[in-house]
Order: structure tokens, then sequence, then C-alpha cells
């Protein structure tokens, strides 16, 4: 098992903290955000790590992980920026955005899925939106999902807790096979709707993994649900970052 951390873009809402820093480089609880990252993939036997960079790249410079540069950071978005270590899916692994920090037990869970393609869904998710007025409810990734855990609906679409069944954490995982589905409807994808509107987003070019998601769930692709209550924090704002240094245990 591989992973790979989306790191390239630029974190504006943390600014002055990443005015020369790079969000998964800002410290938490005496450790930085990919720190945290790599000791719960370590935890799980995971070593094989690569880390895509764009914004203040030179310092993210840990040796044991493997890097590539996406320099089109600022007219791209996350989906096409993790292709950038398209070389990597050559067998199964976990992507993860670099702005979460999520315990050992999280990426544990998401392992023991025997599915193709699987993200990590939290159903108590909510809650952590009391008093974030800097990230507020409508920006949440929320996911409906069927009986079946599969994903119905993905994407920026509801902030009603009562309509939705989860939040979508910023981590998926593909198989062997599920690599091979991912990588083919992606360049599916790309070559009929590059510099074109795509599901939710503006255009392709500036796609969120979520929109993604949503094309494979509409081609019939099923992706399911792992899903968890609580045990990860994202850090989007300068609020957020308050809030993790009191809230990161999660490692411990």
């Amino acid at each position: 098992m591989k992973a790979i951390i989306i790191a390239a873009g630029i974190g504006v809402r943390l600014n002055p903290l990443t005015n020369d820093t790079p969000k998964c480089m800002l410290k938490v609880s005496g450790k930085t955000i990919l720190q945290h990252q790599q000791d719960a993939f370590h935890a799980n036997g995971i070593t094989d790590i690569s880390l895509i960079k764009g914004y203040k790249k030179e310092a993210i410079n840990h040796k044991e992980l493997k890097y590539y540069i996406n320099d089109n950071y600022r007219n791209n978005n996350i989906l096409n920026s993790l292709f950038y270590a398209e070389e990597e899916m050559n067998d199964e692994f976990i992507a993860t955005y670099s702005d979460i920090i999520f315990g050992k037990d999280v990426v544990r869970k998401l392992l023991k899925s025997g599915d193709d393609i699987a993200i990590i869904v939290d159903i108590d998710w909510a809650g952590y939106y009391e008093g974030r007025t800097e990230h507020p409810i409508e920006e949440a990734e929320n996911v409906i999902f069927d009986a079946n855990k599969n994903v119905v609906e993905i994407g920026k679409i509801v902030s009603n807790k009562e309509t939705v069944n989860g939040e979508f954490i910023g981590m998926i995982k593909c198989s062997k096979r599920g690599t091979g589905i991912f990588r083919e409807y992606f360049h599916k994808a790309k070559n009929e709707f590059f510099g074109k509107p795509f599901i939710r987003a503006k255009t392709f070019d500036v796609a969120y993994l979520t929109d993604f998601i949503q094309y494979l769930v509409n081609n019939g692709i099923n992706v399911k649900c792992v899903t968890i209550e609580r045990g990860w924090i994202e850090i989007d704002t300068l609020q957020d970052f308050k809030r993790a240094e009191e809230m990161v245990t999660l490692n411990r």
C-alpha cells in the first residue's frame, strides 16, 4: 500500500502563517501536520509515501518522502494536482488532503475495506462546525450514501445535517483494480471536459476530488463509504489552527 499526499495549494485562509510556509508544514502540538500524517501511516505499516508540492515547495524536504512538483498549482485544483503523482498509481494506494490530521485508527479502518474504491466519511460531522465561523457548514464536502453505503451524491451540496449522511474527510483508497478504474476514468473525463464545466466545477482544470468521485458514481462505478465518528480534524483557517492545538491527541 502506498500513500499520496496532495500538498501543492497555497492555504490563503491561514495567512499570515502560510505566507512563507505551506499548510502541511505548520506545527500543531509540536509536530507538523505532515508529520502527524506520516505517523498515522507508519503506524499502519505504510512507508511508501509520495507528496505533491507546489507552493513554497522548498520548505518541504523530508528525506524519506518521494516528491512530485505541481508548479501550476495556481491554475489547477486537488484533482489535477493528485495526478502529478500518477506514476505511483500502479498498485493500491491511499490519497489524502494535506490539511487534515487523522488518527491511525482512521487509516486502519480504510485499509480493512475490501472495496475497489472507498472513501472515509465522518457521520458525526456536524458538531465540528459549531462555532466554526471562518469555515461555515455550507463549505462541508457532504456525502449522501445508500443502504449499502455506496456514494449517491458528494460535494458541497447541502448543509442540513438531516439530509446528508456525513462529510468526506479528504481520504480515498483504491485497490489495484480500483486504481485502474480511477486512472481510466480520469483520462476519459480530462479528454472530454478539460477547459469545460465539470460536475460542480467551473472547469475540469479546477475540479475537486469530490467532483471526480461524483463523476465515477454518475458512470456507474461504486464508491464505498467507510464511516467513522470523529478522529480527525481539518485545518483550513486560523480559527481551525487554534482549535486543532487544543484538540490534537489523535496519534498519541
